[in-house]
């Protein structure tokens, strides 16, 4: 029996909204796990797209950020893609971080008690008799450790991003058995995926890609839980000393591959098998291609998968 193929994280920049909607299409008639929109250029509207835009393949939210919205206008919209889509979207919440906040004119609060609360609102409001119909399940997207247990708690899945493959196991034992060993708990992990021929140029594309999470501090605390201390006490460095075009070169060979998939399909292949025996049921591909844009990356995973 062949492997089930992954999930795809897919992103309708602007420009090319209705081809991205037919790309999700399409990956639904090749039959990958599902799709996963993160928060840039309408996550949640591309989501309700897919509700009516296809049939059968599950979807969702990587993440919106619960600072976005009000919790009435998240279970409105929530309670919305739920019923059209048959039950098929997934709400994936989580705090986001310290540029997004900016941008949203925000001031948090404590990551696990602002999503515990978010969290217990949003359970609050589900049903007909608060004029909202039933809620989607929530996923929570999570990093390190106490927010894993959470989403263990509180929520019907947990979705890393960009977690370490050495580290996972540890991540999910804060989990209880329960909940890990569920089917129906989803534990999932946007990956960034380059596939080529050429290694080195794939290696390049990912550490681009890394790099920009490089500078946020719980990824950085992330990666020290996972044993990169030296590369993340390296980074703070050339951080504080104005050196922000060295922090690629930080990011080792060792840090990239535990990370982020790369190289030749068969390599890519084996690499998410890697993942799925490392206990994340759904791993979500995040593609970029050493030879174009995303267009270009999605042909090159279809091409691996098909």
């Amino acid at each position: 029996m062949s492997e089930p193929l992954p999930a795809l994280c897919l992103i309708a920049m602007p420009g090319r909204r209705r081809h991205t909607i037919e790309l999700c299409q399409e990956t639904e008639r090749r039959g990958f796990a599902g799709i996963y929109v993160p928060s840039p250029f309408g996550g949640m509207s591309m989501c309700e797209a897919l509700s009516w835009n296809t049939a059968s393949i599950t979807f969702g939210t990587a993440i919106a950020p619960i600072y976005q919205r009000t919790i009435v206008d998240f279970a409105q919209s929530a309670a919305m893609m739920h019923e059209v889509s048959g039950g098929r979207f997934r709400l994936g919440v989580g705090i986001a971080h310290g540029p997004s906040h900016v941008r949203m004119g925000v001031t948090p609060g404590k990551p696990l008690a602002d999503t515990r609360a978010f969290i217990e609102k949003f359970r609050a409001l589900d049903g007909t008799s608060n004029g909202f119909g039933p809620l989607p399940p929530i996923i929570v997207a999570a990093l390190r450790k106490k927010m894993v247990a959470l989403s263990g708690e509180l929520a019907e899945g947990v979705v890393f991003a960009n977690a370490s493959l050495s580290h996972i196991a540890q991540s999910l034992a804060a989990l209880p058995a329960a909940k890990r060993n569920d089917p129906g708990f989803f534990i999932g992990n946007m990956i960034p995926t380059c596939i080529s021929d050429d290694v080195e140029a794939a290696k390049a594309v990912n550490r681009r890609t890394l790099a920009n999470y490089a500078f946020l501090p719980n990824y950085r605390n992330y990666w020290k839980e996972a044993g990169y201390v030296d590369e993340m006490d390296a980074i703070e460095k050339a951080i504080a000393e104005g050196r922000r075009d060295d922090i690629p070169k930080y990011l080792s060979d060792k840090w990239l591959a535990d990370n982020t998939l790369f190289g030749p399909a068969a390599k890519v292949r084996e690499g998410v098998a890697a993942w799925r025996a490392a206990g994340v049921r759904t791993p979500i591909l995040v593609p970029s291609s050493a030879a174009g844009n995303q267009l270009k990356a999605i042909e090159e995973v279809f091409a691996t998968f098909g």
